[in-house]
């Protein structure tokens, strides 16, 4: 939490140029999103950074975040015991055909639900989802996710920012 703290004040210093805030808001989006997506929107109204390139930059980390999940999914397929303790109970073989049955729109849904999302997604690496159906669920609901949530505190920013600059 304290680094997350220290990454956005030095991206609130405004002393940086474009890309280095890209890449700060991507580095926030590792730690916490919904930090990261505040601290973008907030560059935005504060135009030190165009609101383009915030949005673009929280869908890179949240995006890139994500891939990530599954690949250390992925990679726990390698651990035997893992492999061997996750199958030999039905409810996670019932799980796993659930899961190819309807990838696309559980792991969908998994971006929209708290607490899901670490789980869902390692778990698809780990089941051997397709790594394509994984990608279109991702940024399909990546896409939605930060236009809906930077697009709201976007909106209320500039809102609050009007009436403190007192042109309205």
């Amino acid at each position: 939490m304290e680094l997350a703290n220290q990454i956005q004040a030095w991206l609130y210093a405004g002393h940086t140029s474009i890309w280095v805030l890209f890449v700060g808001i991507i580095l926030l989006s590792y730690l916490l999103e919904d930090l990261a997506i505040v601290t973008a929107a907030t560059l935005a109204v504060q135009e030190l950074m165009p609101m383009s390139a915030a949005l673009f930059a929280i869908f890179v980390g949240i995006a890139t975040g994500d891939l990530g999940l599954y690949f250390i999914g992925k990679s726990a397929q390698r651990v035997r015991f893992l492999r061997y303790r996750m199958f030999q109970y039905r409810r996670v073989r019932l799980i796993n055909r659930k899961l190819h049955q309807n990838a696309f729109v559980t792991l969908f849904v998994v971006r929209f639900i708290p607490g899901l999302r670490t789980v869902g997604f390692t778990l698809s690496g780990f089941l051997d989802i397709s790594i394509l159906r994984f990608l279109a669920a991702v940024i399909g609901a990546t896409s939605l996710w930060t236009v809906l949530i930077f697009g709201s505190f976007y909106h209320l920013g500039n809102v609050a920012w009007l009436k403190d600059s007192h042109i309205i």
